[in-house]
């Protein structure tokens, strides 16, 4: 069992890596020092990027969800 969170954990982190990376930058920050600051803003966030944020939210919602869970595993059986 907790052989399976763990494996889940890793998948997890990746995934939740990977989604944050695809986020576009706001400004301000490191986005700005690697060129994010020059591209121009039409208009709101599109249907694609709301999307991105509720899949990040999931994914960062399971991914704690599997560290607590893995945390208790780990107390009860040692």
């Amino acid at each position: 069992m907790i052989l399976g969170f763990s494996i889940a954990l890793i998948v997890f982190s990746l995934l939740l890596m990977l989604l944050v990376l695809m986020h576009k930058g706001k400004g301000g920050g490191l986005s700005d020092m690697f060129g994010g600051g020059m591209q121009s803003s039409v208009g709101g966030s599109s249907v694609a990027e709301r999307n991105l944020d509720r899949i990040t939210v999931v994914v960062g919602l399971l991914w704690f969800a599997i560290i607590v869970a893995l945390g208790i595993l780990m107390k009860v059986d040692g």
